[in-house]
This record gives C-alpha cells, sequence and structure tokens, in this order.
C-alpha cells in the first residue's frame, strides 16, 4: 500500500479554476495561488449572501487513541461519496498546524484514497495564513513591551501583562521565559512565554470574525494586560489593530483546494480543540452553506471538546443550524478504550469491545443533549472481524444513533457510499432540533459546571483560588454572560488523560480562566492541559525529508 505522500503525490488534480466552476466560482471570484490552491474574493459574499442554505454535516469522533479513529478522513470520503451520489457538496476543514505534523500527530488532509490535495502545501505553508496571524500575534506582543520601554504611558503594570507570544511549532523550552534582559536598551524585564500558534486569540478571532469589519473590531477587544490600579488594557489602547487586520487581509479569504476525487474543500483556519475552539472558519463554513446542497465539516478531537464547542461557540455566534452529526469510531480504538494493550488490538475481543462501548455510548447521549441525529461511521480497519462489527452495530442501534461501515481510507468515495446513505436518510427523516446546551445568562461557573456534569459526566468542578479570582474579575468587568471554551486533554472524558472508556466518580480541576475578549468567550484551563505542546522522544521531523527532485517523503 502506497503512503498517504506517495498517493497525494501520484494523483491528478484539476486545475483549481474548474474546481471553483463546480459550485459557480468563475474567474474573477478566486484569486490564484498558482495551479491548485485559490483563496476566495471578498466581493463573492455580496453575491450569494441571499442564496438558501444548504445542510450543514459535522464529523466528530470519540476520544482519540494511539489506534487512531480516522475523523478528517472520514470526512473526506464523505464527502468524495455524496459527490459521486450527485450531491453538490462542499467540505469544510481546518488548515493543519505545522506543531503536530512535525510532532507526533502528522497532518490533518484525511489519508490514503480519502485526501485532500496538494497535501504537501496543504500540510506545510499552504497559503500563509498561519505566518500572517504568527505575526499579526506577535506584532501585538512587540507594541505592548515597546509601549513599557516607551514610558508606559498608559501605566501597565508588567506583573500583569495577559498576552504571551505564538509559534507554530512544538517548543516546550518556550513555554516560560524572561524577556528584556541586557541592559537598559533591550527593554522591561518581565517573564512571558510562548503558546503554539493554534492557540492563539488571533486565530480564534479569524475563524469567528464575519468580514473584515468585524475582524478589525474583535482585534481591538483582545484584552492584553492591567493597569497598576487593575484596569483593563486592549489591544485598541496600543492602537494596533489597524496594523494587524492589514496583516491578515489575505488570511481571512477562505482557501479552496479540492480532493482525490475533485470535490471541492475549504480549508481555513485551524484552532486547537483541546486548548482552543477547534472548528475551520465561519466565513468558509458560510460560504460553502451558499454554494452547495450540502456542507461536511469537522471539528477537532472527539465531541467531548470539538463537537461541544461547535454547538455551544461557533454554531452559536454564527447562526448554525447542524443537520446531522458523524461519530467516527474504530473498533481497535474501542477495544483501546476495553484495556486492551496496543500491540494485542488486531485480536477479536468481544468483551474489551463491549466494556469499550462505554466511551462511544457516551458521545452518542452527548450528541443527543444538542439535539442532533446522530449516524455512527465505523471506520474499517482489516483485523475488524465480522462478530465485533456486528457487535457495535447492534450496540449502537440500541444507543438510538444510525450506524454503517466507512472504508473511505481504502476506497475512496466508494468506500463512504453507506455511510452517504445512511447521513441522507437520517436528514430527510429525522429533523434536527439542535440548541446550545447552556443559556449564556448562566454565571461562568455554572456554565463551566453544566458542561462537566453533562458532558464529561463529571461529578463536579473544583475551582482553583486563581481561577475562582479570574471569575470574579471578569464577571466583574461584564463578561460574565461569555460562554466557555473548555482546555482539556483529548484522551479522556475527565481531565486525566490515563482514565478511558467512560470513567465516573470524578471531578474536573479549574486550575485557570483566560478571558479571550476578542473571541467573545472564556478559556477554562483544566488539569495538566498545556497551551505550547513539546516534542515526543522521536518527532516525525526526523523522518521527513525531500530529494534531488524536490520529491518529499515521510510527510503524513
Amino acid at each position: 500500500m502506497k503512503s498517504d505522500i506517495e498517493i497525494a503525490l501520484a494523483a491528478e488534480k484539476d486545475p483549481i479554476t474548474e474546481v471553483a466552476k463546480q459550485i459557480g466560482l468563475e474567474g474573477d471570484d478566486i484569486e490564484l495561488y498558482g495551479k491548485y490552491k485559490a483563496k476566495i474574493s471578498a466581493d463573492v459574499w455580496n453575491r450569494v449572501k441571499n442564496n438558501p442554505d444548504g445542510k450543514l454535516i459535522l464529523v466528530t469522533a470519540i476520544n482519540p487513541t494511539p489506534a487512531g479513529e480516522g475523523k478528517s478522513t472520514t470526512t473526506v470520503g464523505l464527502g468524495d461519496a455524496l459527490n459521486r451520489m450527485g450531491k453538490k457538496v462542499v467540505i469544510a476543514l481546518r488548515e493543519p498546524s505545522l506543531g503536530p505534523c512535525f510532532g507526533v500527530k502528522g497532518g490533518a488532509a484525511g489519508g490514503g484514497y480519502a485526501q485532500v490535495v496538494p497535501m504537501e502545501d496543504i500540510n506545510l505553508h499552504f497559503t500563509g495564513d498561519f505566518h500572517a496571524i504568527t505575526t499579526a500575534h506577535n506584532l501585538l506582543a512587540a507594541m505592548l513591551d515597546n509601549h513599557l520601554q516607551q514610558g508606559n504611558e498608559l501605566g501597565i503594570d508588567p506583573r500583569q501583562v495577559l498576552f504571551r507570544r505564538v509559534v507554530d511549532l512544538n517548543d516546550r523550552a518556550l513555554r516560560n521565559i524572561v524577556i528584556g534582559l541586557g541592559g537598559k536598551a533591550q527593554g522591561v524585564p518581565r517573564q512571558n512565554g510562548f503558546d503554539i500558534t493554534v492557540a492563539s486569540e488571533i486565530m480564534a478571532i479569524l475563524c469567528l470574525a464575519n468580514d473584515i469589519k468585524d475582524l478589525k473590531k474583535r482585534l481591538g477587544n483582545i484584552l492584553v494586560a492591567y493597569t497598576y490600579d487593575n484596569k483593563p488594557v486592549y489591544a485598541r489602547d496600543l492602537k494596533a489593530e489597524g496594523s494587524m487586520t492589514v496583516l491578515l487581509k489575505d488570511a481571512i479569504k477562505p482557501n479552496l483546494v479540492q480532493t482525490l476525487e475533485h470535490t471541492p474543500a475549504f480549508i481555513h483556519g485551524g484552532p486547537f480543540a483541546n486548548i482552543a475552539h477547534g472548528c475551520n472558519s465561519v466565513q468558509a463554513t458560510k460560504y460553502g452553506l451558499k454554494l452547495a446542497d450540502i456542507v461536511i465539516t469537522e471539528a477537532g478531537f472527539g465531541a467531548d471538546l470539538g463537537a461541544e464547542k461547535f454547538f455551544d461557540l461557533k454554531c452559536r455566534f454564527a447562526g448554525l443550524k447542524p443537520a446531522a452529526t458523524v461519530i467516527v469510531a474504530t473498533v481497535r480504538a474501542l477495544k483501546y478504550n476495553g484495556g486492551v494493550a496496543r500491540a494485542d488490538l488486531g485480536q477479536e475481543n468481544l468483551a474489551a469491545l463491549e466494556k469499550g462501548f462505554a466511551n462511544l455510548e457516551k458521545h452518542i447521549e452527548n450528541v443527543a443533549k444538542f439535539g442532533v441525529p446522530a449516524v455512527v461511521a465505523i471506520n474499517r480497519f482489516p483485523t475488524d472481524t465480522e462478530a465485533e462489527l456486528n457487535l457495535i452495530r447492534q450496540k449502537c442501534e440500541a444507543a438510538g444513533a444510525e450506524v454503517a461501515l466507512s472504508e473511505v481510507w481504502a476506497k475512496g468515495g466508494e468506500g463512504g457510499i453507506e455511510l452517504a446513505e445512511k447521513v441522507l436518510k437520517t436528514i430527510e427523516n429525522k429533523p434536527s432540533n439542535f440548541k446550545p446546551l447552556y443559556e449564556l445568562e448562566v454565571p461562568v461557573k455554572g456554565k463551566i459546571e453544566t458542561i462537566a456534569k453533562e458532558v464529561y459526566g463529571a461529578d463536579g468542578v473544583l475551582f482553583t483560588k486563581e481561577a475562582e479570582k479570574s471569575i470574579a474579575l471578569f464577571e466583574s468587568l461584564g463578561l460574565g454572560n461569555y460562554p466557555i471554551c473548555m482546555a482539556k486533554t483529548q484522551y479522556s472524558l475527565s481531565d486525566d488523560p490515563a482514565l478511558l472508556a467512560r470513567p465516573t466518580g470524578f471531578t474536573i480541576t479549574v486550575r485557570e480562566v483566560r478571558a479571550s475578549v476578542g473571541a467573545g468567550f472564556l478559556v477554562a484551563i483544566t488539569g495538566e492541559i498545556m497551551t505550547m505542546p513539546g516534542l515526543p522522544k522521536r518527532p516525525a521531523a526526523e523522518v521527513i525529508d525531500i530529494d534531488d527532485n524536490g520529491v518529499i517523503t515521510g510527510l503524513f
């Protein structure tokens, strides 16, 4: 079997101008980045904004495991299957971060014969959006430190600077640093640190902004520090929002590419779901809904993170109403949740599978809490036995969810026909009664407790003194009606990555709460979650290479 990069490099791609025509876009509607990538012109929205909306399908998953789940692969394959069935469909995905590409997770362009291409570009620099976000973020950081150096007219307390720097790599050495050393001319010494770019509030802002005017306003609302008398200081107070918006003038435009089967795909924005809100841009999704009959999108990690934030944050902000949700699971991953060692996942084990099914069952229940009908996609592996597949089918049906086998990794769109048929049947016969999980008027702690108890299954929430203090401050600043973005490990329903399947009898610890005023939500940081990942002992960067002819290997 060829590797993902070998399949992608061998693919025959259509010129992006031809892909654009599938959804009614002509030459002046797109801005070319070579032959196979383009951005959508800002002028297109005025022409299409009154079109009726298509149906929005969310693809989510169980909690990720080393066994693999295949959420992005399923998203791409489902789109290709619907395209084969004559549906006018658009796929809407996030852009991959360089951190996991060179770390352990790999890229996020799908896999096997269900990929978006050019995969090597998408997983690397693409159209430069992440670099623009990184630069805009660090410009604000530089202007803040320059303000401290140049007399500190605003009276900013260097001990209460909230805004960190970012880089789109996994680099644990930058988590906590001291800047401004070397004497008076080198700046004001203070403790600082780096987050990964996908955790930047500017990433979230770009993905939630409706247009460039909204983008500029949100950038100005970024809370960067407090003064010596504890007054908030915003990016607009530093007069930074104009120049930041200039740096993002092209990055805000959605990117258009294609799948291996030439289905149009918008790939735009890329916040992580464990430390940010985990969804592609509102603009890309809305363009898709106006240009196609069906939009297939995905949200990061398991339904406890990406799907919850998709429903409670993105859909709330953008006025979206999803028609159905696909929950991706694998026999291997469920057996892993049932206690089977990774080396033994290829052996039939119905007892472990039944035990691990509790994780999938909880995600089915969670999606139902939002009023959205669910279809379970079993991403099939060669080692799956008929007895194991039948057991999952029976238990999914007992839990009230449609279920379909997906073989898109090996067969592309052809392998997703059964799933596509189940999705179409669901959106035709089961109305979506979507509603967010909580009302905004609920106090901050109440909203966090609702997510922890209803979605994670926790008994309660423990707030540290620092978190309690921050919540009280934010409520005094009028931010108490903001929705919540939970930062939590992706590997467990709890905040302890070691607790697999469906843990019970646990509490969630909120150690810190941050205000993302520009994005419009509060971030509750739980457990040991990090906003700057580190590289593993053997990072993927060790095997990624390029030969004398420019052919890339090792990228996945």
